[in-house]
């Protein structure tokens, strides 16, 4: 059975966006925010950061708090969302930004390396996704957007762990995109090349940005654009994608 509504007839929901402490988490939130949707901030370590979004959100009108979880905990997710639920209403936009990298070339990589990435990455971006959807398709409405890599389909030595967590993302985006598509919900995923981060400030941008036609590294605020897009009522129609965001660099 297909979904009934009518395109324009957006129902409320919170929103709940992971790694939202700081970088493109950040400028997600306080752009969905500005949309009239209630923010859930997610962080892991960063309390001070969350808190910086939450009062910037605040600041201009808009409704958010911030929540605490290691999503490479499986319960720790279940309880995530409950709290999300019980303080900002039904999830129906989750953005799953969180990530963490644990470089190194294949022969060196430990299983802690290895599983860590995977966890975080990956197996968080599926236990989230699986527990909001109940309640979207029972809504006949969601966006989930997930934030994957050009890491995925192009080789990065050094990170066969973050590759493999991304190409599984991409994946993941398309297949449940096609299981939940007659009942309102989209799924996508967001594939940014080199951004100037926390995440990356390790590795320096000069070989990066001789590489790039663009020749410059992408903000944040150009990856949360899209993310925002495809958030969006005017999206309804566009899932299963993923938007490749890299100045021309994957082209």
């Amino acid at each position: 059975m297909s979904s009934t509504r009518q395109p324009g007839a957006e129902i409320q929901g919170a929103v709940l966006v992971t790694g939202a402490s700081g970088g493109i988490g950040a400028a997600v939130a306080v752009d969905l925010a500005a949309t009239g949707r209630p923010v859930a901030v997610h962080y892991r370590s960063d309390a001070e950061g969350a808190e910086d979004v939450v009062a910037r959100i605040q600041a201009g009108g808009g409704r958010a708090a911030s929540f605490h979880a290691d999503l490479g905990d499986p319960e720790a997710i279940v309880t995530l969302v409950e709290q999300v639920e019980g303080r900002l209403g039904t999830v129906l936009v989750l953005v799953n930004h969180a990530g963490r990298r644990a470089d190194g070339l294949a022969a060196q990589l430990d299983d802690d390396q290895w599983d860590t990435v995977i966890q975080t990455n990956l197996s968080a971006a599926f236990r989230l996704t699986r527990r909001v959807l109940k309640p979207m398709l029972r809504a006949r409405y969601g966006r989930i957007v997930n934030v994957a890599s050009i890491v995925g389909p192009r080789a990065n030595a050094g990170q066969a762990n973050y590759a493999a967590s991304k190409a599984g993302l991409v994946g993941m985006t398309r297949t449940v995109a096609v299981e939940v598509a007659r009942r309102g919900v989209t799924v996508n995923a967001v594939a940014p090349g080199f951004v100037e981060t926390g995440l990356t400030a390790d590795l320096g941008d000069g070989a990066f940005v001789d590489g790039i036609p663009a020749r410059r590294p992408g903000s944040v605020g150009e990856i949360a654009a899209c993310i925002g897009f495809l958030a969006s009522e005017e999206a309804s129609y566009v899932t299963g994608t993923t938007l490749t965001v890299d100045g021309g660099l994957s082209a």
